[in-house]
């Protein structure tokens, strides 16, 4: 069967053009992170600022996707984002995988700077808080979330300095995804709502 240029074939296309273009942007992004990791140890840039200046770049590429990607095409009737999008063609990831799947490339390439969501509501339990300083700073972003939460933690012998930034509900299908999904905690989502935060952690040795 043929479909026309509107049909799910073009809008199929459309978002895979979509991918290539944001795949693009996250090599831009691992190599803006592997610059300012070593910026860090430059006289007169605080660890504080080039953990703002990758938490601006993380968030403008994952809103860019979450907003004129998977909502965009989910409301054209065209490819989906779901959880098991590896398994059919069809699928796009959900704007949480987006991020993991990009932390994972940065990690490939080098960089040590790492990222994660965390969540005091995670769908997946690995996305919770490692510890309880990562709680106290959840519930604090959760507070404030104009402010972001920073410190240093031990991971074997590399010592990390830590930001956690709040990660609020960027579209409707953030929040239709969270508040449907049997395993979610908390199912009264609203849109701008902080639903957890972005962790940044940048080496303070070599």
């Amino acid at each position: 069967m043929l479909f026309t240029e509107a049909g799910p074939t073009a809008q199929g296309g459309t978002a895979m053009r979509s991918l290539v273009v944001l795949a693009a942007a996250i090599l831009v992004v691992i190599l803006l992170l592997q610059d300012l990791s070593r910026a860090s140890d430059q006289p007169g840039i605080s660890p504080e600022t080039v953990a703002d200046y990758i938490h601006a770049v993380i968030e403008a590429d994952r809103t860019f996707y979450t907003i004129h990607v998977v909502e965009r095409q989910q409301m054209g009737g065209g490819a989906v984002a779901a959880e098991n999008w590896r398994a059919k063609k069809n699928l796009l990831p959900l704007p949480a995988q987006f991020l993991m799947e990009s932390s994972d490339l940065a990690t490939k390439t080098g960089t040590r700077v790492r990222y994660r969501l965390i969540s005091l509501w995670p769908i997946n339990p690995h996305n919770g808080p490692y510890s309880e300083s990562e709680k106290q700073g959840l519930e604090a972003v959760g507070q404030h979330p104009e402010r972001s939460v920073t410190g240093t933690v031990k991971v074997g012998n590399q010592t990390y300095f830590q930001a956690i930034y709040a990660d609020r509900a960027v579209s409707q299908a953030c929040v239709a995804c969270h508040n449907a999904h049997p395993e979610s905690a908390k199912k009264d989502f609203k849109m701008n709502d902080v639903m957890g935060g972005l962790v940044i952690e940048i080496p303070l040795e070599k």
